[in-house]
């Protein structure tokens, strides 16, 4: 598909950001399963829960603009989830690979946030009033699962630090 407007390029990109979201989902469960934490296993299952809802979300937005919801292969979600399933292999004490995890995680939800950002921001630039109502109920879920993970990882890396 040739890319000759910014409405071409909010589509492009929100198609790379729905294959992001259901590589996340997988990647979701894996380190729920492998978080030895309490708290960060919930923070993992919760998330899970709202990638799902925003999964659902930019199907809505594709609907708004008359396309259907498909995913192109997002390379560099590929790359971030390669990455914290390299941490969740490692032989590492469970406080430190959560604290592994976290970091990891922040990864994946600043690229979010980065993605998500951009796209409200051409949606509104375009004037497409519902799909950018839609992507910014999520920007706004990413940026409050960073500051859930920014607490959890203040408890956790105190748990981690040498004795």
């Amino acid at each position: 598909m040739a890319i000759e407007n910014l409405q071409d390029a909010l589509l492009e990109e929100m198609r790379d950001v729905l294959s992001a979201e259901k590589q996340i989902t997988k990647a979701l469960k894996q380190m729920a399963k492998k978080a030895s934490h309490e708290q960060l296993k919930e923070a993992f299952e919760e998330h899970l829960k709202q990638t799902e809802g925003q999964i659902e979300r930019l199907e809505k937005a594709f609907e708004a603009l008359d396309r259907k919801p498909r995913s192109k292969h997002c390379d560099a979600m590929e790359g971030l989830i390669s990455e914290g399933k390299e941490i969740m292999e490692e032989d590492a004490e469970p406080e430190v690979r959560d604290a592994m995890m976290i970091a990891a995680a922040q990864k994946v939800e600043h690229y979010e946030i980065a993605t998500y950002g951009t796209l409200c921001a051409w949606a509104e630039s375009l004037g497409l009033d519902k799909v950018a109502k839609l992507l910014q109920e999520t920007l706004a879920e990413e940026k409050e699962t960073d500051e859930k993970l920014n607490s959890l990882a203040a408890e956790i890396n105190k748990q981690a630090q040498p004795a």
